[in-house]
């Protein structure tokens, strides 16, 4: 058994309950831009730099809800291809992350 406790909970790293932690933490926010022909993008920010893995979230989030998208990685933001304003913010409840 691992020695090393986390700072935060006192609990055994191995757990991985401080990871869920970091994500209860975050408030993120999701908006909608217009890019090139009027296409829509849904943008979520709102990150800490590293305690999310960002291309596994967006990943998950892209199967999810059956759509393209990438990772800016200079913006710490993951942008989806359409508009899924009213179905993301339930996906990302749902993967233990706080919405506004």
């Amino acid at each position: 058994m691992s020695k090393d406790f986390s700072d935060v909970t006192g609990l055994p790293d191995d757990l991985g309950i401080g990871d869920d932690l970091a994500r209860a933490e975050q408030q993120l926010t999701v908006r909608v831009e217009s890019r090139r022909y009027g296409k829509p993008m849904t943008i979520v920010e709102g990150f800490d730099d590293d305690s999310v893995d960002l291309p596994e979230l967006a990943s998950t989030l892209k199967r999810r809800l059956a759509t393209g998208g990438t990772v800016e990685k200079k913006t710490h933001t993951i942008e989806l291809q359409g508009d899924h304003t009213t179905r993301l913010p339930d996906v990302l409840r749902d993967e233990g992350f706080q919405v506004a």
